[in-house]
């Protein structure tokens, strides 16, 4: 009897999480249907892909985009429907034909569409690690509810689910998560003082979007990674430990109470994890260069340098104090990033703007969406006036 295909819909389709899991779900047409697909305002490249897989539902970012797709594509398009918005992304992540729905809008936009996918009982592969920073409470007791199924597709998180498995969590004594360092590994403040953003945007291994690189190089990533296993294996927060691996062959590790240290090792290939998140309990032969281990002069290991880049600790902090800090951390960090990547902010002023948004934030349970999205809102109005007023200091300066 032949297997029916699992029928996908991807969130972010157009980033490089998306484009890597339309590589790998089309490299395997007799296990995959991608039937709907979400993204922003790249309609150019939606277009082409729409023609590729040819999906059931589509949305963009609102209407201004999904008028510009409609005249990418040629004239009669089948039964495809196009909607927009956050209520169009949730429509393309709830559809009852939808099996699995890959989560891999960037940041806090990607939360109330990866929660209507599990709302909606699916199985969902995320790469959005936002959501489950900024609402863990939040996703934990839907998922109870509804029965459905989180698979990380993060390098991290895949490698410390595949160390447990077969294991029991009782006999977890820690995680073990791994950071390359970025492109300023053992980079001092002096150094730091006058980045840009073009050197910033270099990451020495992985080929991602800006938002996540720019999070890699201040060590944030890292640090909502922390958050991240908290939730999504039921661990303490300080039972989460961060090593520097700069060759990003060991992708973390999970260490026993009996002293074993499991770990999984692959070629930094975001293909690997996307295809297991897809295939779980299944591998696929995905067509990624093998690892070759004679090759390797060394793996090494460091402890994270927190003076220099201190965003690691504030994300430590926020997950320790809980409720709604996480999610001002997060959306403080969106903030920040943004005005360095328009030249707004410097890069050693990113951890400081987070740091004042923290320290005027008074914590309050997020145990409603309604009131994370309130945090969220507070701590992006609260970082663009500091960055405004930073900005008027700076012109000072300059005209002094």
């Amino acid at each position: 009897m032949a297997r029916r295909r699992k029928r996908l819909s991807i969130l972010g389709s157009t980033g490089s999480i998306g484009v890597n899991t339309m590589e790998v779900a089309c490299g395997f047409p007799d296990r995959f249907e991608i039937v709907g697909l979400a993204a922003g305002r790249n309609v150019e490249r939606l277009a082409h892909q729409i023609q590729r897989v040819k999906p059931r539902w589509v949305a963009v970012q609102d209407r201004d985009a999904a008028s510009a797709l409609e005249r990418q594509l040629p004239a009669g398009h089948g039964k495809l429907e196009i909607f927009w918005g956050q209520e169009g992304y949730c429509r393309v992540a709830s559809q009852d034909d939808v099996d699995m729905v890959v989560s891999a809008i960037v940041g806090a936009a990607g939360l109330l569409p990866t929660l209507a996918a599990v709302a909606a009982g699916k199985d969902v592969a995320l790469a959005n690690k936002e959501t489950l920073v900024i609402a863990g409470e939040v996703v934990t007791r839907m998922l109870e509810s509804t029965g459905g199924r989180l698979l990380p597709v993060d390098s991290e998180h895949s490698a410390i689910f595949q160390a447990l498995q077969g294991n029991p969590r009782t006999a977890v004594k820690r995680l073990l998560l791994t950071a390359s360092g970025g492109p300023f590994f053992g980079k001092t403040l002096e150094d730091l003082a006058t980045v840009t953003p073009q050197a910033a945007l270099r990451h020495p291994n992985w080929s991602m979007g800006p938002k996540i690189t720019i999070d890699s190089a201040t060590l944030m990533n890292k640090g909502l990674e922390v958050i991240e296993a908290h939730w999504l294996f039921q661990v303490p927060v300080d039972a989460v430990a961060v090593h520097i691996h700069p060759e990003s062959i060991v992708h973390s590790m999970v260490e026993y109470v009996d002293g074993s240290v499991i770990a999984q090792l692959g070629v930094p290939d975001m293909k690997i994890p996307i295809a297991y998140a897809l295939s779980y309990p299944e591998r696929l032969p995905v067509q990624v260069p093998s690892l070759d281990l004679l090759a390797l002069r060394s793996l090494t290991f460091y402890p994270p340098d927190v003076e220099t880049f201190p965003c690691l600790n504030l994300a430590y902090r926020a997950a320790r104090m809980g409720g709604t800090m996480p999610a001002v951390l997060n959306a403080a960090n969106e903030t920040a990033v943004d005005a360095f990547l328009s030249g707004r902010l410097a890069f050693t002023d990113i951890a400081a703007l987070i740091a004042r948004v923290m320290d005027a934030h008074d914590v309050m349970p997020a145990d409603t969406v309604q009131r994370i999205q309130e945090a969220d809102r507070w701590a992006r109005e609260t970082a663009k006036a500091l960055v405004n007023g930073a900005e008027k200091v700076y012109e000072a300066f300059q005209n002094a």
